[in-house]
């Protein structure tokens, strides 16, 4: 009998990948097979496998170019005109940019056309010649009768002579800080000559009689002084930080800065050091002692920008993992680096991100400065990076941020998860909003700041996602409404922010929201399910069951806490370990000890051991430990702690760490 055989399909050969999707940042490009080669037949298999594939592409953005401001005008030339320029530099045209409309160089007559300028023909340049002769021939004239005049003049008062050419060159020279009512004094510029010396002496009177001793392996020893009669000035009141805004922003590399001074710090600092903190945002800026050069005050300020305020360009699928933060002024000399200290939202692996610490130029271009894992000891930046937080030690104040790219899929942001609701529902609608966030304190700050105005209350307890560079999007859906009491208006089954919205990281308040309507105004009581996921990723799922006229429950969770007091703090109030225990633990441990009980046993009892070439490059290395424990550890560090870790290294001379109620 005749037989039929089965005959597998097979597939076709990939075609071309598509166009990418967008013409200016990330987008999608496919391919796609059929199984025709052959296709199945006589109850053959048909082919195994995907018939379209998807993968992500960047197209380069165009960027258009503007103009610089103008350049001053020239002195009026002898053609009676001056002139003033300007580029096309602010930002250059790249990829494709339209270039700057208009011109270069503006030229304009200088004496309200008074004078016309003429071709000079030999006429000219004769009558020139025969002017300059008769000048001349003034000035010799003018010479000789005032060498008559003077020898006349010689017998008469040759006994008497001008103190002041004795003493002119050695009249007193003081330098004093700037006023906030002086609009153009921005900070005492430094004197490049200035050395800088280590502070010897004590920071209040010293008693008479011998005082008591107490020794540092208490522990107590490290507590901090007392703030009041150390403190040289706190940060000023409200009008006072607007003038300092306001001042500010005359210059034209400050007018970025944010308008108000919620995220905004500011103090005057002299070589005592002293430290300045957004509250509520985990940004802080550390000034060691010895880092402003003796003999300068510099009125510094730290500021805290919206994403959206500042044009930070992000290539390919690079991601902003932190807040961006300004310190300043920039271009004053520091002799010792600061330490800036701020939140990021990536989940450090080993080998999953390639981090870069961005800074931005006074021309406002964004340059690389540091990529992390590459640094050199000898580096103008350095960065310590722990979960959640990095500390940048820079010589140079400006505006930083820090970037990652995602090396594998391993490779995740933390998103913080707020489920906010009215605190009061007079109509039968409710909205319940379910905020993404980055899990910094900064973003944090900002969405709760924003629900207050609204009227919000948290819900439900924040939890963590851990977004994945999959290319997919992030969902958010509710279910288990009871339909009998409340009715959901979503007309779909879930909500969706697309990736690259999540990813980039420089949207705020990135929210969807489910409006529900109660039966009648009685009903008070919910119960329902949010989930939030991420295709084929990491999801977290809230049962929400509360009353929506008096539960509070979850009100305080979010309640800003008070981070150390006021926002600046100066000399020794600023820091935890008392100036003269700092001072002997530095000149102590700085010399190399054979035994071994030196900086580097100190870095590796505080886990710091993996930058001993960045410590040892700097003139003190065991100043650079402590300066990095101050800023992780302020303003509720452990000095019993660090006093056991000092007084652990087995030091010979056991009178080496006390210090006298004197010397405090």
């Amino acid at each position: 009998p005749f037989s039929v055989r089965p005959v597998n399909g097979g597939w076709s050969t990939w075609t071309e990948w598509s166009v990418c999707s967008a013409s200016c940042g990330r987008g999608w490009q496919k391919r796609s097979r059929s199984c025709t080669n052959p296709a199945p037949l006589n109850g053959g298999a048909f082919c195994e496998g995907q018939n379209v594939q998807k993968t992500a592409c960047a197209t380069l953005c165009p960027v258009d170019g503007s103009w610089s401001p103008w350049s001053k005008w020239s002195a009026c030339g002898l053609d009676c005109t001056h002139w003033r320029s300007r580029e096309c530099s602010d930002p250059a045209p790249r990829n494709g940019g339209e270039e700057c409309p208009g011109v270069d160089l503006d030229t304009r007559n200088c004496t309200s056309d008074l004078c016309v300028h003429t071709a000079s023909g030999p006429e000219g340049v004769a009558l020139y010649v025969g002017l300059v002769a008769v000048a001349v021939c003034l000035v010799l004239l003018l010479l000789v009768l005032v060498l008559v005049y003077c020898r006349k003049k010689e017998g008469l008062d040759s006994d008497v002579a001008d103190s002041s050419i004795l003493t002119s060159g050695f009249q007193p020279v003081s330098i004093k800080p700037s006023k906030a009512d002086n609009p153009h004094l921005l900070t005492i510029q430094p004197d490049l000559s200035t050395t800088t010396t280590t502070y010897q002496g004590g920071l209040c009177p010293r008693q008479d009689g011998p005082s008591p001793k107490f020794q540092l392996a208490n522990g107590h020893l490290l507590s901090p002084l007392g703030g009041g009669r150390h403190t040289l000035r706190h940060s000023s009141p409200t009008s006072e930080a607007e003038d300092f805004v306001s001042r500010l922003s005359t210059q034209s590399y400050f007018r970025s800065l944010p308008r108000g001074t919620s995220n905004m710090a500011y103090g005057t600092f002299n070589f005592l050091g002293g430290r300045l903190m957004i509250p509520n945002t985990g940004i802080s800026l550390l000034i060691p002692p010895d880092a402003i050069p003796r003999g300068k005050i510099y009125e510094v300020y730290l500021t805290l920008h919206k994403p959206e305020d500042v044009r930070l360009p992000l290539a390919g699928g690079q991601t902003l993992l932190s807040p961006i933060v300004s310190c300043g002024p920039p271009g004053v000399l520091l002799t010792r680096p600061v330490i800036l200290a701020m939140d990021h939202c990536g989940e450090p692996g080993p080998d999953s991100w390639s981090l870069r610490l961005k800074k931005q130029s006074c021309e406002g271009s964004w340059e690389d400065v540091l990529r992390l894992g590459e640094e050199a000891p000898a580096h103008l930046y350095y960065c310590q990076l722990e979960a959640g937080a990095c500390y940048v030690f820079t010589e140079q104040l400006g505006r930083f941020a820090l970037v990652g790219e995602a090396l594998s899929v391993a490779a995740a942001k933390r998103l913080k998860l707020l489920l906010f609701a009215p605190v009061a529902c007079t109509s039968l609608e409710y909205h319940i909003r379910v905020y993404c966030l980055h899990d910094t304190h900064e973003a944090l700050k900002e969405v709760v700041q924003l629900e207050k105005q609204l009227g919000g209350q948290l819900i439900q307890e924040p939890r963590v996602l851990h977004f994945k560079d999959s290319y997919h999007n992030l969902r958010l859906s509710i279910h288990d409404v009871p339909s009998s009491l409340w009715k959901s208006k979503l007309l779909v089954s879930y909500q969706e922010i697309p990736f690259y919205h999540v990813w980039n990281g420089t949207q705020q308040y990135l929210h969807c929201s489910f409006t529900l309507e109660r039966a009648s105004p009685s009903t008070s009581d919910l119960a329902c399910k949010v989930w939030v996921w991420q295709v084929e990723g990491d999801g977290q799922s809230f049962n929400i069951n509360l009353n929506i006229t008096k539960d509070t429950r979850f009100a305080e969770l979010l309640a800003l806490e008070s981070e150390g007091g006021v926002p600046a703090l100066v000399g020794p109030s600023a820091f935890k370990i008392p100036f003269l225990i700092r001072q002997k633990i530095i000149s102590s441990l700085d010399p190399p000890c054979s035994r071994g009980a030196d900086w580097r046993t100190l870095a590796q009892k505080l886990h710091l051991d993996s930058h001993l070439s960045f410590f040892a490059s700097k003139p003190s290395p065991t100043a650079m430990i402590l300066n990095l424990w101050e800023a992780r550890h302020f303003p509720n560090g452990n000095l019993g702690q660090l006093a056991a870790a000092v007084a652990g290294l087995g030091q010979p001379d056991a009178g080496l760490f006390t210090v006298s109620e004197a010397e405090c």
